[in-house]
């Protein structure tokens, strides 16, 4: 098997930058994905390509597509789709912003940055909200499986990743009684304990892993956020396929059985885009997929 992108299978970081960038109308992006993939590859940076810059450059990656926008009773989901992704991993904010001018630095030349947030770890790996985000995450072996594809093929190695920003109101949440808020959530803020008898729009019910046929595992490596413009979350998935994750935002937004994930009382996606983030060899991008 090729080797994954460090970053992915780290263990979370205590600060993070999530920068998207979109290509520039008239650019040659080859020299600057030819730089990128010359860069000696960290576990401080994943990068992910996008389906339209692939297909500009005359490339397609089996599986890879643009992120699906979604609506269901009272709740919508966007697509925002960029062309490149980067998450800059560290505990220094001061140096994840250095990186994160250096990298804007590099691409400059052919695109242009649409979003920026910047990430950090709450309470021990707590959303915002107060509940522990993550709880049914996988790990090891079995993180490996959800996250990193395994088919001996010119993807071997190489992972798929969705980035949704989220923005919570947590004036409003405060306001519900607890109970309530435990059931919005499938889970009990006091103990994390997974409530039997939560409703069927309790987000845990929505997107139980197991639940779905095959079964939907990812790899989540979100995090909270917070700046002048809100709070909330930086939902980041990565995926062996697209279709895991992809089969959870439809059971959330009701398109299964009109039910709507109890997360969208209080939260709303901003964002989504879908990427491919290539694998490594001798120490750097493998690009070779896409003829680089």
């Amino acid at each position: 098997m090729s080797n994954p992108q460090p970053g992915i299978l780290a263990p979370g970081p205590g600060s993070s930058r999530f920068v998207e960038f979109s290509r520039l109308a008239g650019r040659d992006p080859l020299p600057i994905l030819r730089e990128l993939a010359a860069r000696s590859v960290t576990p401080e940076l994943v990068v992910g390509l996008g389906p339209g810059l692939l297909r500009g450059l005359g490339h397609e990656v089996e599986g890879l597509r643009a992120f699906p926008s979604l609506s269901g009773p009272g709740c919508e989901v966007p697509s925002t789709q960029a062309d490149i992704w980067c998450w800059i991993r560290g505990d220094d904010p001061g140096r994840l912003m250095h990186a994160g001018r250096e990298i804007a630095a590099m691409l400059r030349p052919a695109f242009d940055r649409e979003r920026m947030v910047d990430g950090f770890t709450y309470d021990g790996g707590r959303d915002l909200s107060g509940y522990v985000d993550g709880t049914e995450n996988p790990d090891g072996d079995a993180a490996r499986a959800a996250a990193i594809v395994d088919d001996g093929g010119v993807l071997d190695g190489s992972s798929f990743v969705a980035a949704q920003q989220w923005v919570h109101d947590l004036a409003q949440f405060a306001t519900l009684p607890q109970v309530e808020r435990d059931n919005i959530i499938g889970r009990r803020l006091s103990d994390n304990e997974e409530l039997d008898d939560a409703p069927a729009s309790a987000h845990v019910k929505r997107t139980a892993q197991e639940s779905f046929d095959p079964e939907a595992f990812i790899l989540r490596r979100s995090m909270p956020w917070a700046n002048e413009g809100g709070e909330g979350l930086m939902f980041v998935a990565f995926g062996a396929t697209l279709d895991a994750f992809e089969v959870q935002l439809r059971r959330m937004t009701g398109q299964e059985d009109g039910i709507v994930d109890g997360l969208f009382r209080f939260s709303r996606a901003i964002s989504g885009s879908h990427f491919w983030c290539p694998p490594v060899a001798d120490g750097r991008l493998d690009l070779s997929a896409i003829g680089i």
